[in-house]
């Protein structure tokens, strides 16, 4: 898979930023010998992202856009999107502890997780963070801790509209058995929510997400839906607006066979007031959780060519991108493939003759190739390999197989002039930091153990 030539502008755009930044990274040793694997992050890529985001939310409805953490939890990222304006939703300690040190603050961030933590949740609770809570437990939870207090902050319950999966189960949250939130076919379900509601002054939000990567508009903004459903009918049996926000989480799926943003935030926006046109009148404050289709587009995981073989009359190209870099392509590989390019050792689109090769990571297990049966140009000991669309999740969920470190990520920016700067968001780990990681301190503590 490679770039289309029927690319539109401003992915074409996107395209020249990635390969001058590519040559830039080889022609200062971003890239090389000492250091065979980076990540790059285009900076103007991302905040091109937040802005169709914000263009296509326009209109009556008050909107935040909180951008998931998981995506990318890396604190500059982080502090890039607070700047241009975004509210940030955690879920975890660690993502909220990353937020917080980006510079969120507390009435800009949104706190989901399924298992919360009492001490979460006080914290929470106690700086105004929106929640949205995720069962019946932990809504009596909550009820403990309040005490009869008014909440400080919105506060919000998940349900699952149970409208069926994607093309990827494992990212598909609206399944009939899904982990999360309140199941709303099930018996007794919604007259329990509704209940909820009813029983809690506090309680002011509605939290759907349908799924991500492989899930369809048109199932998204039928799980949307029925939150809304819901929601009018909730108010309606209060005879006022008890809730007055809906969190429609995220997901929006990205494109991974072109350099072309589809579909795009207006075409899911199209889909919505299509299917919920009432979600729109500015009777609710709508919340989104994006993350992936605000980065995925501006990232490129880049690697050193390390040697060359065959096998089988297979043609494999040795690289140190692997599984700890693409855990998700390289464990499933056809649910999450990714375009690769192939350039010289001077960083640049390498032309001429083709074969068909497999693209093999770092980790000694069989399967950790990241392309298989490729056609792609002749590759030789040297070159690099790029793995496009990687801007999201592959730089920052690090899968820490063979004790392999931590590869540096540095932004960039491409001046008028074509110019490429680099700023460093996270240091390359080193061995040694890998080793004090896997309890150096702690060394002969085993042995101490069975001393005593």
């Amino acid at each position: 898979m490679t770039s289309g030539s029927a690319a539109r502008p401003a992915a074409r755009e996107r395209a020249a930023r990635r390969a001058a930044a590519l040559a830039r990274a080889v022609e200062d040793g971003l890239l090389g010998p000492r250091s065979p694997v980076v990540g790059l992050l285009d900076v103007d890529g991302v905040l091109a992202a937040v802005d169709a985001l914000n263009e296509a939310f326009q209109g009556p409805a008050p909107v935040r856009h909180a951008f998931a953490a998981k995506a990318c939890g890396l604190v500059p990222v982080l502090r890039l999107l607070a700047e241009a304006g975004m509210s940030c939703e955690v879920a975890s300690p660690g993502e909220l502890e990353q937020a917080l040190a980006a510079g969120f603050t507390y009435d800009r961030l949104v706190f989901d997780s399924p298992a919360k933590t009492v001490e979460e949740l006080e914290f929470a609770l106690a700086h105004g963070i929106a929640i949205n809570l995720d069962n019946f437990q932990e809504l009596a939870r909550v009820d403990r801790l309040l005490a009869g207090r008014p909440a400080a902050g919105p506060i919000g319950l998940r349900v699952n509209p149970q409208v069926g999966a994607g093309a990827i189960g494992a990212m598909s949250t609206a399944t009939a058995t899904s982990k999360f939130g309140v199941a709303l076919r099930d018996p007794g379900a919604v007259d329990a929510v509704i209940d909820a509601f009813v029983r809690r002054p506090w309680l002011d939000r509605l939290h759907a997400h349908v799924g991500s990567q492989g899930c369809p508009l048109p199932l998204m903004a039928q799980g949307i839906r029925v939150a809304y459903e819901l929601a009018e009918r909730i108010n309606d049996r209060l005879g006022h607006a008890r809730i007055t926000g809906i969190d429609i989480g995220g997901g929006l799926p990205v494109n991974f066979d072109s350099d072309d943003d589809r579909p795009t935030y207006a075409d899911y926006v199209a889909e919505l007031r299509a299917a919920v046109p009432g979600l729109f009148d500015g009777r609710y404050t709508l919340i989104t959780e994006f993350g992936r289709s605000l980065l995925a587009k501006s990232g490129t995981v880049a690697t050193v060519v390390e040697y060359t073989k065959t096998a089988g009359g297979r043609p494999i190209a040795v690289t140190h991108a692997g599984a700890q870099a693409a855990t998700r392509t390289v464990f499933m590989p056809d649910a999450w493939p990714l375009r690769i390019e192939v350039l010289d050792a001077g960083g640049r689109p390498k032309q001429g003759p083709t074969e068909i090769v497999d693209i093999a990571g770092p980790c000694c297990f069989a399967g950790d190739l990241t392309a298989t049966g490729r056609e792609l140009p002749v590759i030789e000991p040297g070159d690099v390999v790029a793995l496009h669309d990687t801007g999201a999740y592959y730089f920052s969920s690090h899968f820490s197989y063979n004790s392999l470190p931590r590869p540096a990520v540095h932004g960039y920016r491409t001046g008028a002039d074509g110019r490429v700067r680099f700023a460093l968001v996270r240091q390359a780990q080193t061995v040694r930091e890998v080793v004090e990681e896997s309890g150096l301190a702690q060394a002969g503590a085993l042995v101490a153990l069975r001393a005593d």
